[in-house]
């Protein structure tokens, strides 16, 4: 058993997939208010909204962290003075900063909220973490590019604490500091506004044959020269624990309320066992993540630079699960609000916090107003049997079958 805590840290796009990162098991949630955050396509939180997020995390007793860790412009500074002045009655527990600018001006106006060092700030060496705890940092996001031996060397060369990011898509750029995006089509990743042209398909054009594009295909998707596979690393948590992390992350803000459940709960099984003094791994937990859309996964730098396969070309997306359902709850009991196709005779799953999960064949479908339906399309609201331990926010799921 750790003497340390360990935290489990997940992506919350919106309040829906706040609400269900708490009730999966998070110990702390992150995410974006209006601007300055790294993910302006995602959902995002008003004050409004973040007064209520804050609610519903004190209630939980979750942790709650704001991204402001884009890299800003000088007219942006006063704008980002005048909403820190706005968030400061909030009481958030830590801000998320890549830039020295932000981070001064935090400093200045809420000196006694916490600050937490983005991934975007590149930590590579433990003088770097240093440097930021002595400026008042109390966490640092390590560069993605470390393997296991350098975290150790981190945590026994400083104070701070160390987090990692332990699942979900990775950037082909160091550390996430891409300019391919801002240079293609001005839209900077550094700002929160990446269209991801790493995932797109290229092809090769010879200078004296400017019309002839040849293909690199690998199957019959294209190539995918720039693009990079998925992190998983839920058979090496034990290891990272014992390397000294003390913040276990989740990348996924823009991802659905089913990822985040299903991700979640499998980190929090896997935490919950080490800190009960038990480092063996369930295979269950590899099989469980499996069946969230992903891109083939990997290591990715964790045992060094020559054992890393973050950009082969077989990356395309791996769905063998679809997301068709979630548990909520109205006047006449539980329904399910469809959001994707299902009939009955499928088998289904469903599945909840603490590892719960059945699978079983529907016999039956019914619209809220009792009648039988042959079909439950995207966006309809019916009843279904369901578990005697079914509660709302739990979410049901089918094997992909391909046509």
């Amino acid at each position: 058993m750790t003497n340390r805590s360990l935290e489990l840290l997940v992506p919350a796009g919106d309040l829906e997939k706040l609400q269900t990162a708490i009730r999966y098991g998070a110990d702390a949630v992150y995410l974006g208010g209006g601007a300055f955050g790294l993910r302006a396509n995602a959902g995002n939180f008003s004050l409004g909204q973040l007064r209520q997020a804050r609610t519903l995390t004190r209630a939980a007793g979750v942790k709650i962290y704001l991204t402001l860790n884009a890299s800003l412009r000088p007219e942006e500074l006063t704008v980002l003075e005048h909403y820190l002045e706005e968030l400061r009655p909030l009481e958030l527990d830590a801000y998320i900063v890549a830039d020295p600018g932000v981070f001064a001006l935090i400093r200045r106006i809420d000196p006694q909220r916490p600050i937490h060092i983005s991934t975007q700030a590149n930590t590579c060496n433990p003088a770097a973490a240093e440097f930021w705890r002595q400026q008042g940092a109390c966490r640092v996001n390590l560069a993605r590019e470390l393997s296991l031996q350098d975290m150790t060397e981190f945590a026994q060369a400083t104070r701070v604490e160390l987090e990692c990011f332990v699942h979900g898509a990775m950037c082909v750029a160091h550390s996430g500091r891409c300019l391919l995006s801002a240079a293609m089509l001005d839209r900077s990743a550094n700002r929160g506004d990446c269209a991801q042209p790493c995932r797109w398909n290229y092809a090769l054009v010879e200078e004296m044959r400017p019309g002839a594009a040849m293909t690199f295909e690998e199957d019959f998707r294209g190539s995918y020269l720039l693009n990079s596979r998925d992190l998983c690393l839920i058979e090496h948590v034990p290891q990272l624990v014992a390397a000294g992390i003390d913040s276990f992350k989740i990348e996924g803000r823009m991802k659905t309320i089913y990822y985040v459940a299903a991700t979640t709960r499998i980190y929090r099984a896997a935490l919950d066992r080490i800190q009960a003094g038990d480092s063996t791994i369930d295979p269950l937990w590899r099989q469980e993540l499996e069946k969230v859309s992903h891109r083939p996964y990997d290591n990715g730098f964790l045992f060094g630079r020559e054992d890393a396969k973050i950009n082969p070309a077989d990356t395309h997306y791996i769905r063998s699960y679809d997301y068709i359902g979630v548990v909520r709850s109205g006047e006449n009991g539980l329904y399910v609000d469809g959001k994707n196709r299902f009939v009955p005779g499928d088998e289904v799953e469903l599945i909840g916090p603490e590892m719960r999960q059945c699978r079983y064949r529907l016999e039956r479908i019914e619209s809220l107003d009792g009648e039988v339906c042959a079909v439950s399309q995207p966006n309809a609201q019916v009843r279904i049997a369901l578990p005697d331990w079914a509660a709302p926010g739990d979410i049901l799921r089918k094997e992909r079958v391909e046509l």
